[in-house]
Order: C-alpha cells, then sequence, then structure tokens
C-alpha cells in the first residue's frame, strides 16, 4: 500500500469531495424518498399510524445510537475502511427493505440500514475535514450541505417516478447500484484517513452510548402513540437518560475517552450542536406532514407530490454553497440568525391554506424555507468541526450528525404528536359511517382513506370521509408548524447568545506545487495532524 503525500492528497481533494458527495447523497435520498411512499405502504401492506412512524424512525434510532461509536472506530481503523463498509451494507440491506412483507419486516430492514448509514455519514465529513485547510473548508462544507440538499430534491422527484412505473420497493431498490458505483469511485479516489492509531478503544463508552441513545429516542417515538406520560415512555426514557448520565461519568473518569465531553464546554461547539439539533427538528417534523397533507388532503400523485417538495432541497442547494462566503463577509452568527429567521417565517407560512393549496406559492414558501436551511447549516457544521483537534474528527462528524439524526426524531415525534392531538381532538366523524371506518379516521387520516376505499363506501361517505379527515389534519398541521417555529425561534436565541461573531482565523493552506521542502516534512505534518494517508484498502 503506498502512502500518499501530503501534496498528492491535496491534488486530489475535489476528487475526493466528489465520492464523499456521492455517498452522502445516497443517505440524503433514503430520508426523504421514503416519505413519497408511505401511502404506498399503507395500501400494500396495511400500514398503521405507528408503523409508519416506525419505519421512519427504526432507522433514526439505530443510526443515532452508532454514531459516537462508528465515528471513533473510523478515527482509529480508517475511515475509508468505515465508508467501504458502509455502502456495502447500506446496498444489502436496502434490497431487504425491497422484498420485505410485513410492516414488522420493513421496519427490521430500516433499522438495519441505520447501521450502515452510522458507517457511511460521519466518515464523509471526517474525511472531507481532513482533506481541506481554512477557507477551503468551509466552501467544501457549503458543497457538502448543498448536496445534502440536491438527496433531499432527488428523493421525492425520484420516488415519484418509480411510483409511477413500479410498486413501493422500488424506492429501496434503487439504492443499490449508486452505493455500489461510490464503492468503486471511492476504492480509487478516496485516500484512507486515520486519526489516533494507538489510541485504545473505549467499548464501555460505546455501549452506554448506544443504550441511552436508543432508549431516549425509542421513548420519543413512541410518546405520540402511547402518550408522554405512558410507563411504555417514561420507563425507557427515564433509563436512557440515567444511561447518558453514565456515559458522561464514564467519559470523564476514562483515560481514553470515546468522547471528550469537555469539547462542550466550548460554546463554538454547543452552541452549533443546538442550532443543528433544532433546525433539524424543524425540518423533519414538517417534512413529515407536509408529505401526507400533499396526497391525502389534496389527493396529489407521489410523483406531484415530489415535485413541489423538491423546492426545500433546491434552497439548500443553492444557499448552502453562499452561505461560507457570507460568513466571510458579516460573521457566522449573523449568517446563521438570518437563516433561522428565515425559516421560522417559512414555518408560519405552512399554516396557510391558501399558500399551501396554492402551487407557485407553495413552491415559493418551500424554497425560502430551503434557503434559510441552506445558511444554517453549513456554517453551523464549520463551527462544530473547526472547534476539534483533526485527529478526532470522525467523533466530531458523529457528534454532528447525531444532533441531526436526534433533531430529526424529536421532530417527528414532538411534532407527531402535537398533530395527532389537535387531530383527534377537531376530528368530527360523520354519523352512520361503519365502525372499521369511525376507528380508522381516530388514527390516522390515512387509516380512514383506506379502510373505506377497501369497504368499497358510496361516494358520498367517501367525500364525508375525506373531507372530515382533512379538516382535522389541516387544524393539526397548523398548531404544529407554529410550534416548530416557536424551536426554531429558540435556535436563534442560542446562535445569538453562543455562536462567535466569526470564526478562529483559518489554517495555512498546503504547500504549493513545488515547495522542495514538501516531501522532506511529510512525516512531521502527519504526526502533527494525527492523520495517515494511505492509497487503497
Amino acid at each position: 500500500m503506498r502512502s500518499l503525500t501530503v501534496q498528492e492528497a491535496h491534488d486530489k481533494r475535489w476528487w475526493t469531495l466528489a465520492v464523499l458527495c456521492s455517498s452522502l447523497t445516497i443517505i440524503s435520498i433514503d430520508n426523504t424518498i421514503l416519505n413519497v411512499a408511505l401511502p404506498h405502504i399503507v395500501d400494500n401492506l396495511g400500514a398503521s399510524g405507528s408503523d409508519l412512524q416506525w419505519i421512519v424512525d427504526s432507522y433514526v434510532v439505530v443510526f443515532a445510537g452508532l454514531l459516537l461509536t462508528s465515528g471513533s472506530l473510523g478515527d482509529k481503523f480508517g475511515r475509508k475502511r468505515m465508508l467501504t463498509f458502509g455502502l456495502a451494507l447500506f446496498a444489502a440491506t436496502s434490497a431487504f427493505a425491497a422484498f420485505s412483507g410485513t410492516p414488522l419486516a420493513l421496519i427490521g430492514a430500516r433499522g438495519l440500514m441505520g447501521i450502515a448509514g452510522a458507517a457511511i455519514f460521519p466518515s464523509t465529513l471526517s474525511i472531507l475535514t481532513n482533506t481541506f485547510e481554512g477557507p477551503e473548508r468551509g466552501r467544501a462544507i457549503g458543497i457538502w450541505a448543498a448536496v445534502s440538499g440536491l438527496g433531499i430534491a432527488i428523493g421525492p422527484l425520484l420516488g415519484g417516478f418509480l411510483l409511477e412505473h413500479f410498486w413501493w420497493g422500488s424506492v429501496f431498490l434503487v439504492n443499490v447500484p449508486i452505493a455500489i458505483a461510490a464503492i468503486v469511485a471511492g476504492h480509487f479516489l478516496v485516500p484512507e484517513t486515520v486519526g489516533e492509531r494507538d489510541r485504545p478503544l473505549d467499548p464501555m463508552g460505546s455501549l452506554l452510548s448506544i443504550a441511552g441513545l436508543t432508549g431516549v429516542l425509542f421513548a420519543i417515538i413512541e410518546a405520540p402513540v402511547k402518550g408522554w406520560v405512558s410507563p411504555s415512555v417514561v420507563v425507557p426514557g427515564t433509563i436512557g437518560l440515567a444511561i447518558l448520565a453514565a456515559f458522561v461519568v464514564w467519559e470523564l473518569r476514562s483515560p481514553h475517552p470515546m468522547l471528550d465531553v469537555s469539547f462542550f464546554s466550548n460554546p463554538r461547539f454547543s452552541a452549533a450542536s443546538a442550532t443543528i439539533t433544532l433546525v433539524f427538528f424543524a425540518l423533519f417534523g414538517s417534512t413529515f406532514l407536509l408529505t401526507q397533507y400533499f396526497q391525502f388532503v389534496l389527493d396529489y400523485s407521489p410523483l406531484k407530490a415530489g415535485v413541489l417538495t423538491a423546492p426545500v432541497a433546491l434552497g439548500i442547494m443553492t444557499a448552502g454553497p453562499l452561505a461560507p462566503r457570507l460568513v466571510e463577509r458579516i460573521g457566522t452568527k449573523l449568517v446563521v440568525m438570518a437563516g433561522l429567521g428565515v425559516v421560522g417565517v417559512a414555518l408560519l407560512c405552512y399554516g396557510s391554506e391558501f399558500l399551501m393549496e396554492s402551487v407557485p406559492l407553495g413552491m415559493g414558501v418551500r424554497l425560502v424555507f430551503g434557503w434559510g436551511m441552506g445558511l444554517v447549516m453549513p456554517p453551523a457544521t464549520e463551527s462544530i468541526m473547526g472547534s476539534l483537534p483533526k485527529a478526532r474528527a470522525g467523533v466530531g462528524s458523529a457528534v454532528n450528525d447525531t444532533t441531526r439524526q436526534t433533531g430529526g426524531a424529536l421532530g417527528v415525534a414532538v411534532i407527531g404528536s402535537i398533530f395527532a392531538a389537535q387531530y383527534r381532538s377537531t376530528i368530527r366523524i360523520p354519523a352512520g359511517l361503519p365502525a372499521q371506518v369511525r376507528a380508522g379516521m381516530e388514527d390516522s387520516i390515512g387509516s380512514g382513506l383506506r379502510i373505506a376505499r377497501e369497504m368499497k363506501l358510496p361516494r358520498a361517505d367517501m367525500l364525508a370521509v375525506h373531507d372530515a379527515a382533512s379538516s382535522a389534519f389541516v387544524s393539526g398541521m397548523q398548531l404544529a408548524v407554529v410550534v416548530a417555529a416557536v424551536i426554531v425561534a429558540m435556535a436563534g436565541v442560542v446562535a445569538w447568545r453562543y455562536l462567535p461573531a466569526r470564526e478562529a482565523a483559518p489554517q495555512s493552506a498546503p504547500p504549493s506545487p513545488g515547495d522542495s521542502s514538501l516531501d522532506a516534512s511529510i512525516d512531521g505534518l502527519i504526526e502533527a495532524e494525527g492523520v495517515t494517508l494511505a492509497a487503497g484498502d
């Protein structure tokens, strides 16, 4: 295995970024392509409202629970190795998901996909951080964030197209060729980066983090269905929090902690983490409702729903690369605050039936939402990664990704819980409907409509079911997006109070080609950075 010089790695950096972004795209596509398929899963697998939440969130629970561990393993054994492993597993488990015959089987497949995602996501950002320096790193992160938006855009469009022509499993099967292509390209174009190879593993820390995060996220996801004070929610949530507290104590006392919790004493690190958590809370929660609104309430096709959702991602794609340049001009705090303000206003607009039912106005609102997200993500991510030593980039990336997934899970759970409570309190079920239809309507709009179709109710009754459920759905969504906007405002307070006005001065760029001292100093540079570069596996 031939070692790369620092200069060689520097020369290949944009090709490396292309492969990393391709790998990231798989994760981004999978998050949004599933949303447009939910109604089809209801119809074909008979999934309940609770099943739908777990089909979405089983992936999130496993993903978030393993991120810190996989980031630590990448630092020790090689980030490229973790990336390749994750891509291969993602391809295999996607094929398993495509041919699931029951909601339970699909939930299990999604959990296995979460293992793969946990290996992929932190690897992309940690390799990026070790490949780019100074202002270039901020721009590379901006492109990385923009590509994340591209995946979000492609997901609904691709999902809609596939569902128009194939069965619902095709939305998972499409991951297979993309993953294989990324593996092949990565073998030739991505250098291996390793952090502290001699650093001992922290198996107890890994177990505590996995158990704690899993318990907390399980409680969060179950709360909308079982109730926030239900024993099945309170018990695992309390146990999870206790285990996370034990994790913190263990890491403080461990001579070689998986996560140095002193990172969180840095306001730059902790405030950026909180900001990303809360903004992804809003994104995941609102998207979960919006895709159902388009298909259940407005009766749009999956493809049309995908097209109408795409402006969010287009906004992220266009604003993401712009954000680092704005940071250079006016500073991190102002850019993040502006982005959060834009997101909050857009969320309030989501509650307007007039705006949402108008195709051009609704698409404009969602484009603005994406612009806000695009302004927040790159500078917040750079604040996290730029505050850590490179040797701990894998764990730092895992923290960044954990905040995203935890925020997303909280968004679906909390926003879903608020929505469900309002939906059930406001629905007015027409008299004379069969008991099965009434029970389905009380569970969710999707279940009510599915049962009504299966029972072949008269057209007048079908319209009555749709109108009653739609009215309650809109009421629930209006309340939920207001809560989401308040959460975003809280993120703005955190950003204003704790984010730095400007980032620290960037590190010097790599030596220019032809520098005679480069090769002679490679070993010293590598030792100083805590990074090992190698070609191939």
